[in-house]
């Protein structure tokens, strides 16, 4: 697992907030029609909502880890698997998820 990968999961497991907002937005966009979108998208709208409309400073976003989120996004929701494009990384697997 690489370092990257390992700091993405010890802030996943720590604030589970971020994955049920990236998973909210990206099916409200998969509800409007989209077939595909960017995860980076998805990302800046949670640091909008975190950051305006809740005015939430406990955590930062770290663009590193956006790539974990749409990655865990398409194992979780298969039918779905698409939706994020992602690329081959030597750390792909999401099987310990």
């Amino acid at each position: 697992m690489t370092q990257i990968r390992k700091k993405w999961r010890r802030f996943h497991e720590e604030n589970p907030e971020v994955y049920t907002l990236f998973k909210k937005f990206s099916f409200e966009l998969i509800s409007v029609g989209f077939q595909n979108y960017s995860s980076k998208s998805v990302f800046e709208r949670i640091r909008w909502h975190t950051d305006v409309q809740t005015r939430n400073t406990k955590f930062k976003l770290n663009n590193n880890y956006t790539a974990y989120y749409a990655r865990l996004f398409n194992v979780d929701h298969p039918q779905h698997n698409t939706f994020f494009r992602t690329r081959q990384t030597s750390s792909q697997e999401m099987d310990d998820e």
